[in-house]
């Protein structure tokens, strides 16, 4: 496989879970308890969030804190590396923008 395509391999498998993405920009805005996330991605199954979050953590994006309290409190921050994947994020979103307005865009011939 050439190295283009490899690269771009991982990209889409490292980010592009189902919902990874979307993990990520609500990252964006700042640390988050996993309730918190759950909540600003209503369409997210429990199971499918807490699995992308094991694997962004996994892939050293994400970070998980723990605190030792009842109820169990955990919050979630972007790493450095996670960081990184602003602008690649911020391009996935103006292109997203552009694909939905494409037809709204069209004028009848």
């Amino acid at each position: 496989m050439d190295k283009d395509l490899e690269n771009t391999k991982v990209v889409l498998d490292v980010v592009c879970g189902k919902w990874k993405a979307v993990i990520l920009l609500k990252l964006f805005e700042g640390t988050l308890r996993f309730g918190e996330i759950k909540r600003s991605i209503p369409l997210i199954n429990h199971q499918t969030l807490i699995k992308q979050l094991r694997e962004l953590e996994e892939d050293d994006l994400i970070s998980k804190k723990s605190y030792p309290v009842v109820p169990p409190w955990v919050e979630y921050s972007l790493t450095e590396y996670g960081r990184s994947l602003k602008p690649l994020l911020n391009e996935m979103v103006e292109w997203g923008e552009k694909h939905n307005n494409k037809d709204k865009d069209k004028t009848p011939s």
